[in-house]
């Protein structure tokens, strides 16, 4: 293998007998810009609904809850897609999360939730997981279509005005904080283990009243 290493690595070395500088130059920046469109195309392919729907995990459990939330159906008609709130939008933090997401192909291979009753064991860690990353880079993907200088305080309820001026425009809270049960039926969490940053949100008993919870906490 070492011999075989060391003979790659000189031919790597030797100079270019048949083709000019200027040849090897052009190629290899077109060559890279084939590689970068193909690299980026599959990526994004990676991003799509279809894609992140295609296996019956996420196909029967969240996306199906997803469906039932205004995130999906909504009077604007702007559907938001797994990505837009999983995937973070910046190239670099982007590449970082694909490769964090590397571990879920693990998952799906030994079949870490391949039937309901294995992922409604894993629900709890598993939101647990995204409500930390939600809250270490300040509900990123959410602030992608919410902004908070285009918030209209007068067509909030009284409840929203009261918990956004107080929390949100303080920055002492985050979206995620108030927001668990937006897009998915939260988890039960045993007593004692709630979230203790989240304010005013009422952690749902087990099924079948969780969710009933969930659509409370998301008005």
């Amino acid at each position: 293998m070492l011999t075989l290493l060391k003979r790659y690595w000189a031919v790597i070395r030797r100079p270019s007998v048949h083709f000019s500088l200027g040849f090897l130059t052009i190629g290899g920046f077109i060559g890279g810009i084939l590689f970068w469109g193909a690299f980026n195309t599959a990526m994004e392919l990676t991003n799509t609904e279809k894609f992140c729907t295609g296996c019956h995990e996420m196909r029967d459990n969240v996306f199906a809850e997803l469906k039932s939330t205004i995130h999906y159906t909504n009077r604007s008609g702007v559907r938001a897609v797994c990505s837009n709130c999983h995937v973070p939008h910046d190239w670099t933090d982007k590449i970082a999360r694909k490769m964090q997401a590397s571990k879920e192909v693990w998952g799906k291979i030994f079949g870490t939730i391949d039937t309901p009753e294995k992922f409604e064991a894993k629900r709890l860690e598993l939101a647990q997981h995204e409500w930390a990353r939600f809250k270490a880079n300040d509900s990123l993907e959410c602030r992608n279509c919410h902004n908070y200088d285009s918030m209209d305080m007068t067509r909030q309820s009284q409840r929203a005005q009261n918990m956004h001026s107080t929390y949100l425009f303080s920055k002492e809270k985050t979206c995620i904080d108030c927001h668990k049960g937006i897009a998915h039926k939260l988890p039960h969490i045993p007593p004692g283990q709630g979230p203790s940053d989240t304010p005013g949100q009422d952690v749902p008993e087990p099924a079948p009243s969780a969710s009933k919870a969930s659509v409370a906490s998301a008005q």
